[in-house]
């Protein structure tokens, strides 16, 4: 694990104390994104209308959290003049927690369609793509959650090429969806709700794997946006800064 990042390094017990907090509170910002993602897979592909529309009424715990921790971020920014190290880390968590909020947006989504479909017809395999594609990003969430916690490069590293597996998975479903609509023109409504699910799931992965850019960024001081592709075999192309 390649870390860097000290959180323990400052005389003033306080200003460690309100660092820790604030690393603390993205982490548990990112426990209730990751639950309210789950139980709207888990009413998508049930059919739980209740727990959907459950997880959509919720979307507004998850954004008092990105406000509470912004404004926490702003207090800190105004009264320490973190640098360096310090600052990344700032820097890292005020991205970290709105591509959180997104994702906390993109399940809401996926709750009011999961109502929607709940009362539609169900196909046979009770949207098995979709729970794939969903259990993919979930993983994904949660590892990049993890890399943030640890401060772990490698960590953050390995879930990049992962988004890329569930872009696929995201194209597959949509092709296999135009075709239901045009093999049965009455399923459209349908298929399009669960084209719209789909969709928001590869959207989370995308939001995953910024918040793996981000860790990097906050150990190594490294901007790695738009250039993981071609280093996601290892951490040669990601370098510790001078």
């Amino acid at each position: 694990m390649m870390k860097s990042t000290d959180l323990t390094h400052h005389i003033s017990r306080r200003y460690n104390k309100d660092l820790e907090d604030l690393r603390n509170h993205v982490l548990e910002m990112g426990g209730l994104v990751e639950t309210q993602l789950a139980d709207a897979i888990t009413a998508l592909v049930t059919g739980d209308s209740e727990l959907g529309l459950r997880v959509a009424h919720d979307d507004y715990k998850v954004n008092r959290y990105e406000v509470n921790i912004d404004e926490e971020c702003s207090r800190i920014l105004a009264t320490r003049a973190p640098a360096a190290s310090d600052l990344r880390l700032i820097v890292a968590i005020i991205k970290t927690i709105t591509d959180l909020e997104r994702v906390g947006d993109e399940a809401e989504k996926i709750g009011f369609l999961a109502s929607k479909l709940a009362g539609m017809d169900r196909p046979s395999d009770s949207y098995r793509e979709v729970k794939n594609l969903g259990n993919h990003v979930l993983r994904m969430l949660r590892d990049a959650m993890d890399a943030f916690s640890r401060l772990d490069v490698d960590a953050a590293l390995a879930v990049v090429p992962e988004d890329e597996i569930a872009d696929q998975e995201y194209e597959a479903i949509a092709r296999q969806c135009i075709t239901f609509m045009m093999e049965d023109p009455r399923s459209i409504n349908r298929v399009m709700n669960v084209t719209w699910a789909a969709r928001a799931l590869e959207r989370i992965g995308d939001h995953a794997k910024n918040i793996c850019e981000y860790v990097i960024y906050m150990v190594q001081g490294r901007d790695v946006r738009h250039t993981l592709k071609a280093n996601k075999s290892g951490t040669s192309g990601v370098e510790a800064p001078k």
